[in-house]
């Protein structure tokens, strides 16, 4: 699985500086022999993987977030990945868990890449995250996971605010729109 996930993380295209050094430190660690799978909750090892996904409304232009009750941010919904899991298995089965609907993959790969050191409930430690992008709906009802969110919501681009969200939000909110995902 190690070596699928550096092909994963090779193949991404970086937006910038930062995502370039994002992509660089992860390949070093997933080399290094490192664990890169989280062991123990909250955090062992630290770094560990996620999988992010974002739900893309295309004709609309909106993205859905969730209101995450430990980090106290809106994210992108997602899971950690579990030992040997492919992450694109993680987007699957934690879509189910927190959203109930299956997904459905614009991009089969992850089209981003962030290095973020955690804040909130569970702060101080680093995930490695895998940013995936599906379809969704803004007029569909999605039932969420009231354990792990307070709300979600969709959000065109310019409603979102990013100093209340994932540090890097707003960087791949820039990238799907150079990738012309959204508008």
């Amino acid at each position: 699985m190690r070596s699928k996930i550096f092909q994963m993380v090779d193949a991404i295209v970086p937006l910038d500086d930062m995502e370039e050094a994002h992509i660089s430190f992860t390949k070093k660690w997933i080399v290094s022999g490192a664990e890169i799978f989280r062991i123990a909750k909250p955090a062992m090892p630290d770094p560990h993987l996620v999988a992010y996904f974002l739900l893309i409304d295309q004709l609309a232009g909106k993205v859905l977030l969730v209101n995450h009750k430990k980090a106290g941010l809106w994210l992108p919904a997602g899971g950690h990945v579990e030992i040997n899991e492919h992450p694109k298995a993680t987007v699957q089965r934690e879509l189910m868990e927190e959203l109930g609907v299956e997904p459905d993959f614009i991009a089969y790969d992850p089209v981003s890449l962030t290095v973020t050191k955690t804040v909130g409930e569970t702060a101080g430690h680093t995930d490695v995250s895998l940013w995936y992008i599906l379809r969704g709906s803004s007029d569909q009802n999605y039932e969420f996971d009231p354990k792990e969110f307070m709300q979600i919501q969709w959000f065109q681009p310019e409603e979102i605010s990013f100093d209340q969200a994932d540090p890097h939000l707003k960087r791949c909110i820039q990238k799907l729109k150079f990738l012309k995902v959204l508008t």
